[in-house]
């Protein structure tokens, strides 16, 4: 749940490129609301053409009536902070930064019994002899192996998170809230959302794919040109440090303790260690980002509620935008 998916992202300097993006920049007329011009970025990015989508949005970034709120977001000084400072915002780094997924564990465990029970009811009413018990029994873990080993576990991840939606709105509302947490703090640090996912399921329709779980996904082409260079910039850490870890903050805000998310935390660390980090620098990054994030959410929570009801009902990019910008007066930017 709540992955957090990072495209890759071939930056082309062809001509064919720059013009389609001159095209879509002079699509949009004189003097244009900035829902229209939201609009012309959510057909950029359905056509995949990224850079052409950042450029529209960066044309109306702190705009009056357009995108005042796109990489406006008042942070906190970077500085070490410690656990007592943290605690003194009521913030319990154990429960936060250690989710476990609860539901989908129960559902797991459930499913298990049943299949155990099945077995049972069914040699007894079938009159099945051990040798043909066995036999299933072994036919059963071949499928299971096999998903693990040529999907990753996908088939079993998808049936999991398909159930638990399901059967339980405390999960289907979690993610929800989990992916918006992710979304309003990208948009707020300057990162254009692309889309979302807010089941496997819906992720397997999109992306085509099993190995894609729900989860935000954003334009992301300049971090990822900085990975590949192997030297990532301090601006560019934090961000995606504060969106790696906003869903567990906006469930651990929420709901006392975070269930999803375990993926981005294990993606931030490996990040972290890939760069070079120290423990102790490693537990500042975090600290610091978790703060920040916490406090973010805490200034913006009408807006991040409101994006959460617009992503319920599977809004555009831009519209969910929109949603923030509306939500959010000036004075709290």
């Amino acid at each position: 749940m709540g992955s957090m998916v990072y495209y890759g992202f071939r930056l082309s300097l062809r001509p064919r490129l720059n013009l389609r993006m001159v095209r879509a920049l002079c699509s949009i007329e004189p003097g244009g609301s900035r829902l229209q011009i939201l609009e012309q970025v959510d057909k950029e990015l359905a056509s995949g053409n990224d850079v052409a989508a950042l450029s529209l949005a960066r044309d109306l970034q702190g705009k009056p009536g357009g995108l005042r709120c796109f990489g406006a977001a008042r942070q906190i000084p970077q500085r070490l902070y410690t656990l007592d400072e943290l605690k003194l915002n009521n913030i319990d780094t154990l429960s936060l930064l250690s989710p476990v997924d609860a539901t989908l564990g129960s559902i797991e465990r459930n499913l298990q019994v049943a299949a155990v029970l099945a077995g049972i009811s069914a040699w007894v009413a079938f009159g099945l002899t051990q040798q043909q018990i066995l036999l299933l029994s072994l036919g059963l873990l071949f499928l299971w192996s096999l998903d693990l080993v040529l999907v990753n576990g996908g088939i079993g991840s998808l049936v999991l998170d398909t159930i638990g939606h399901t059967v339980s709105q405390k999960y289907h509302n979690r993610v929800i809230q989990h992916e918006a947490g992710h979304f309003i703090i990208a948009y707020l640090l300057g990162i254009l959302p692309k889309g979302y996912t807010l089941s496997s399921l819906e992720a397997l329709r999109k992306e085509g794919s099993l190995n894609v779980q729900a989860g935000t996904a954003f334009v992301d082409f300049e971090f990822v040109e900085e990975v590949n260079k192997g030297k990532v910039s301090a601006q560019m850490l934090n961000r995606f440090s504060c969106i790696a870890l906003a869903g567990v903050a906006t469930e651990y805000l929420l709901f006392g303790c975070a269930e999803g998310g375990l993926a981005d935390i294990d993606k931030l660390d490996r990040l972290l260690k890939g760069l070079g980090f120290t423990q102790k620098k490693a537990d500042s990054q975090v600290r610091w980002a978790v703060l920040n994030i916490v406090l973010l959410l805490r200034r913006h929570e009408g807006a991040r509620s409101k994006l959460a009801e617009a992503m319920s009902m599977g809004r555009s990019v831009g519209f969910c935008i929109d949603t923030i910008e509306k939500a959010i007066d000036d004075v709290e930017i």
